[in-house]
């Protein structure tokens, strides 16, 4: 091996000649490749290197000498500190461009077959999006009681004036019950010492329906003042539609613990994602950005060419979105989920919009879809998939090319096992159609839809 061509905490310039999955520029010196986060591709950079491995390094902007074409002025004061989103610095069209690149860059690395990944479809409005704030709480080196986010890669609190991608409403809460907590002396969580009450606010809002969900959750059963709390964050904001206490005593990164009490309301909030209603509880999974999961579904659904004869198989349901969706225009749908309170919530959001050709099974998806398949005969012509971000487990990927089903719709939040998958998929299968979804404004998160025809 060549000895590596650059020094720890040595400057150089360089030209930036691409682009990586997290946003981050790439030069190299030597061929040697150097990561570069807040650079974008074509410009020239004076670079500060931080940490050097023996094929690769990385490095921080000290000066950007000749600016892209693509650059922006960013509008977040937190930004460079923060962990919240990384594509700030880039112009948004051209962050959407970036994100179908990077979706394009793996199909050509890891696919036989040539396939043009389509253009990412933006969000007319990319600000305050994001329906679901975890704001962790604490105190800042003066002492003071502050909420706002992690900055990157620690669990220091970064205290947040204004945030661009989280709804208005949620920043006004969370402060809120900051102040009331520095009134009346209720104590934020210390995780290094394992004390104080409260740990986090996760505010919940319902895009369409203006209903708020603020969850509480402390490292203790009782809070002080909580009855004054409670009315006087009504009085406060009239949106509010129900308050939870969730109780979370374990040493742990979880924010959510797994008992819930419910100070006010009935413990949910509800939201209409195209035609139909939703109940959101405190710990169910519900799409971050309704506004462009609306559009990611619809053409989920229009790309399977669904019919009144197709039996549909919905796995890693959640709480029953897609196969909801999808249950109108055919003949069955089976969803199957792991997490026990989305599946009460799926059987709960078929029947609030009185869908009877849907049921809902909870279990591993390995083990549960294969009994579905052998007990009860069920034969599936289109199977839709919407897994976490590890992607596909193997049995999945061997039941799905032993089914041999017409369709199968694949929607993924990373590309990178998105088109692992694909690969592997590729024996029986074509990929008819990959369609980037911008989900995740100003982040590097890619949202896709893959269109696979039984060859």
């Amino acid at each position: 091996m060549d000895s590596i061509p650059v020094e720890k905490n040595k400057e150089y310039i360089v030209t930036v000649i691409d682009n990586g999955y997290e946003g981050e520029g790439i030069a190299k010196i030597n061929n040697y490749t150097i990561f570069i986060p807040g650079a974008i591709k074509g410009e020239k950079v004076k670079i500060l290197i931080l940490k050097t491995k023996t094929s690769y390094a990385y490095a921080k902007v000290l000066e950007i000498i000749e600016k892209s074409t693509s650059r922006a002025i960013v509008d977040c004061s937190t930004y460079c500190r923060c962990g919240g989103c990384n594509l700030r610095h880039i112009k948004y069209q051209n962050s959407l461009i970036l994100k179908r690149d990077i979706v394009q860059n793996l199909v050509n690395k890891m696919l036989k077959e040539n396939v043009e990944v389509k253009k990412t479809i933006g969000m007319e409005n990319p600000v305050h999006y994001r329906n679901k704030a975890q704001y962790p709480v604490g105190r800042n080196k003066d002492g003071k009681i502050i909420t706002g986010v992690y900055a990157k890669r620690t669990h220091n609190i970064i205290s947040i004036e204004e945030c661009a991608i989280h709804t208005k409403i949620s920043q006004k809460i969370a402060k809120w019950i900051i102040e009331f907590m520095r009134k009346n002396n209720i104590e934020p969580y210390d995780e290094k010492q394992g004390k104080g009450i409260i740990r986090h606010i996760v505010i919940k809002v319902a895009i369409y329906t203006n209903e708020v969900m603020c969850i509480l959750v402390t490292n203790k059963r009782n809070i002080p003042k909580e009855n004054k709390l409670v009315n006087e964050l009504l009085q406060e904001f009239k949106e509010i539609k129900t308050i939870v206490k969730n109780i979370n005593t374990k040493n742990t990164n979880v924010i959510l613990g797994q008992e819930n009490v419910v100070l006010y309301g009935n413990g949910y909030i509800e939201d209409k994602l195209g035609d139909f209603m939703f109940k959101i509880s405190p710990m169910s999974f519900y799409q971050i950005n309704p506004i462009q999961t609306e559009i990611l579904y619809n053409l989920a659904i229009e790309f399977a060419k669904l019919n009144k004869n197709d039996i549909v198989l919905d796995l890693y349901c959640g709480i029953g979105t897609i196969g909801i969706f999808a249950s109108k225009k055919v003949k069955q749908v089976y969803g199957i989920e792991i997490v026990k309170d989305a599946i009460i919530d799926a059987k709960e959001n078929a029947r609030i919009n009185g869908i009877n050709n849907i049921e809902f099974y909870c279990g591993d998806v390995e083990k549960v879809l294969d009994e579905i398949v052998s007990n009860k005969k069920v034969i599936p012509n289109v199977i839709f998939v919407d897994p976490p971000r590890k992607g596909l487990d193997e049995t999945t990927i061997q039941n799905i090319l032993n089914y041999k089903a017409e369709r199968v719709i694949y929607i993924s939040c990373n590309p990178a096992t998105l088109v692992r998958d694909l690969q592997k998929l590729e024996e029986e299968y074509t990929v008819k159609v990959l369609q980037p979804v911008d989900m995740f404004p100003y982040t590097s998160h890619v949202e896709c839809v893959a269109v696979l025809n039984l060859k």
